[in-house]
């Protein structure tokens, strides 16, 4: 998956881990990352939570897509500070999954809560 996603590329996000409890994603924040204020733009951190959902809705092998979701951004995000979204399974069924994932700073300040629900299809 993370091949074939051109858009987390050109953010720049990465894969950190992945365990059976979580899947790890960060990207380091750039010029082009800020909004007309110099802090993080909102778009670009919950670009990295959606890509992080998606890869834990999807790693079970059945297509997954988003079908709701949210986000309280909780802290500010500057120019150079390294993001981490942290992705954990909320519950999953046959046809629906939810998902919440943390986005922190390096200093471990939370800087935004994302919860998304997923539908899933069977991938055969």
């Amino acid at each position: 998956m993370i091949a074939g996603d051109a858009y987390s590329r050109a953010l720049g996000a990465e894969l950190v881990s992945v365990t059976d409890a979580e899947i790890v994603v960060a990207l380091n924040v750039r010029e082009d990352h800020l909004n007309s204020l110099a802090v993080g733009h909102g778009g670009m951190v919950f670009s990295l939570a959606d890509f992080a959902l998606s890869l834990a809705s999807n790693a079970a092998g059945d297509r997954a897509v988003a079908v709701a979701t949210h986000m309280a951004f909780t802290g500010s995000v500057r120019l150079g500070d390294r993001l981490e979204a942290r992705v954990t399974e909320s519950a999953r069924g046959r046809t629906m999954g939810t998902y919440r994932v943390d986005v922190t700073r390096a200093d471990g300040r939370t800087v935004a809560v994302f919860t998304g629900t997923v539908h899933i299809t069977s991938s055969a």
